[in-house]
């Protein structure tokens, strides 16, 4: 169960996030991938801050935030590479 309800919170994530960056998803993997990625970037940096989700909604959250971070850094760095920051 415990599977499904990562697939389930990163897809949601990615989704979210994609809406938030760019104005859309990337495709249930692609929303999944990043809402997965964003989940351990997003739970490394809160706990940095001493901050800890143990529910759904707050993990839903914390995901949301890491895959936001990402997406801005991804496009950070494709940026540098068309000369566009």
């Amino acid at each position: 169960m415990g599977i499904i309800l990562w697939l389930i919170i990163g897809g949601l994530a990615g989704w979210i996030a994609g809406k938030i960056m760019r104005g859309g998803g990337f495709g249930i993997l692609g929303n999944i991938v990043v809402g997965i990625v964003g989940a351990v970037l997003g739970g490394a940096i809160f706990s940095m801050l001493g901050i800890g989700s143990n529910n759904i909604i707050g993990s839903l959250v914390v995901a949301v935030i890491g895959s936001v971070i990402l997406l801005w850094l991804v496009s950070l760095i494709k940026g540098k590479g068309n000369g566009k920051v």
